[in-house]
């Protein structure tokens, strides 16, 4: 089973389009740190924390063992992205998934394999898990997650729909 580290971001982008259970499909489980629980149970009530709480058949929380390492990258990311990269080191993670463009070049530094939702929605869409790619980016768009027109293009172009 490959290991899989998820940061909130693409949690909280695959969950208001419905879409959170594409993750299981691709990767069979996710790991996400205990600080990016934390995020995501910020309100009791998120779409999000909803759908992560009845996916724990799948989505394992898991607690760095280096708190330390922590202050380490405690000026430059946010407390879930510093746990993710941590505890994608300590468990040597076959992918890290991460949206925010400072984050993702951290994890590119430390040898991290990243992507991103878009990345995500790119590898189901080729790999027969979703049919179309257009209503989804669309429907992230409407629920205010921002995407570039630019980025969103080159995404349909992909996988064919451009």
């Amino acid at each position: 089973m490959r290991k899989v580290v998820v940061n909130t971001t693409p949690l909280i982008a695959l969950s208001h389009v419905g879409q959170l259970d594409i993750l299981k499909e691709l990767y069979g489980e996710i790991i996400i740190p205990e600080a990016v629980y934390e995020e995501l149970s910020v309100k009791e009530e998120s779409i999000c924390k909803k759908a992560v709480d009845r996916s724990v058949d799948w989505i394992r929380v898991e607690n760095v063992k280096n708190q330390m390492a922590k202050t380490m990258y405690k000026t430059q990311l946010h407390d879930g992205e510093v746990e993710v990269m941590i505890l994608s080191k300590e468990i040597a993670a076959d992918i890290v998934i991460i949206d925010d463009a400072n984050a993702k070049k951290h994890a590119k530094y430390l040898g991290l394999p990243v992507t991103g939702t878009l990345g995500v929605l790119i590898k189901a869409k080729q790999e027969g898990y979703v049919n179309e790619l257009r209503p989804i980016l669309s429907q992230m768009v409407e629920e205010g997650i921002y995407i570039s027109q630019s980025l969103i293009d080159m995404c349909l172009k992909q996988v064919g729909e451009g």
